[in-house]
């Protein structure tokens, strides 16, 4: 019999579980503070319960495994990232980035990617499956317990398109702000979508805080098309409309992402078509000098031209910032790592996980 994953029920869903084998209901209460906020990852050390209980559990539920297997320390900035094992042998990566503000991470919501976005590492493979709230939330409680300190803002922007894994995705949401477990403050929850319409509206009724961000990447429907498959489903109207819904049942302003490549998507025309979109509406824009990768030929523009960009746009009155590069010497690209360690090329880390 296949057993149950425990760090997937909510506090409630715990509750009925444990309830349902004969337990009162202040073991479920101790249970979810050792998975969720102590980050237990065995039943065994759950020292304030019985062994005949520890028992039981162990041969009803299992605690998914989310194990380290590289990690990899920027020698240019406070960043860090990190390879980690699900319990079926599927890679995703997190990334660690420290700010005087407090720590981020940004982590994956799916192994592998369907969306095919051309300028991505993370879809070249495709898709192999979506991960469980568990394995999104282990993913944060791997590196705060490497640290030894708390996360305060968490990005799910790594691999995979987080609104193609809607259920596991919004009970993700819900768990890691939840007061019984980490109490992330939903307004401190980012989650990038490349314009799945449907469920960008459904998550606008869900009566959360998160910020949503849009992968824009193209000022036309014909530049998003070359850039996004998705694009070929949901128009551009279709999805600033579906933004638009999102800002009027959320009050949260978006923010929209713009990977810049050059010769594709950074010129004079580009910044005409950017403020006619986005003039009129309450969001920012993130321009996102692109990282190349081997598998395609996308150049980044040089830095002056980026600053340049970005000028003009603002003098056009659109509230815009250019990304700042994080760990530009470790991976930068999301994917990156993950496709080089699966080819068995570790290379050059800073530091293994393995070794300590």
């Amino acid at each position: 019999m296949d057993k149950k994953d425990i760090c997937s029920y909510d506090y409630v869903q715990l509750k009925k579980e444990i309830e349902a084998i004969g337990e009162k209901s202040f073991r479920s209460r101790q249970i979810y503070e050792w998975l969720h906020v102590r980050l237990a990852d065995s039943f065994e050390e759950m020292t304030n319960l019985s062994k005949k209980l520890r028992e039981q559990l162990d041969e009803k539920y299992e605690i998914r495994k989310v194990v380290p297997v590289e990690h990899q320390v920027s020698r240019v900035d406070p960043t860090e990232k990190f390879l980690f094992e699900l319990q079926d042998g599927n890679m995703v990566e997190s990334v660690l980035m420290r700010y005087n503000y407090g720590n981020s991470v940004c982590i994956s919501s799916q192994a592998g990617c369907r969306m095919g976005c051309r300028f991505c590492a993370s879809t070249l493979d495709g898709l192999m499956r979506n991960l469980t709230p568990s394995e999104m939330l282990r993913q944060i409680y791997q590196i705060q317990k490497r640290i030894g300190g708390r996360i305060s803002n968490v990005v799910v922007m790594g691999t995979g398109e987080p609104l193609d894994n809607y259920e596991n995705f919004l009970r993700f949401i819900r768990m890691a702000s939840d007061e019984h477990g980490l109490h992330i403050s939903q307004r401190n929850i980012t989650a990038s979508t490349c314009g799945i319409v449907p469920n960008m509206r459904r998550l606008a009724d869900e009566n959360l805080q998160i910020t949503l961000a849009l992968s824009l990447h193209g000022s036309t429907q014909e530049k998003r098309k070359a850039l996004m498959p998705v694009a070929n489903k949901y128009s551009l109207t279709e999805v600033l409309n579906a933004c638009d819904y999102y800002f009027e049942k959320t009050g949260r302003r978006i923010t929209f992402e713009y990977s810049l490549v050059h010769g594709v998507n950074d010129g004079p025309e580009d910044i005409r078509e950017l403020t006619g979109i986005l003039k009129h509406r309450n969001c920012h824009l993130n321009l996102i000098p692109v990282n190349p990768i081997k598998e395609r030929d996308f150049v980044r523009p040089d830095s002056k031209n980026a600053l340049e960009f970005k000028n003009k746009l603002e003098k056009n009155g659109i509230n815009v910032t250019i990304r700042r590069e994080r760990g530009s010497d470790i991976d930068g690209a999301c994917g990156q790592l993950r496709r080089r360690h699966a080819a068995g090329d570790k290379g050059e880390s800073d530091e293994d996980i393995c070794d300590d």
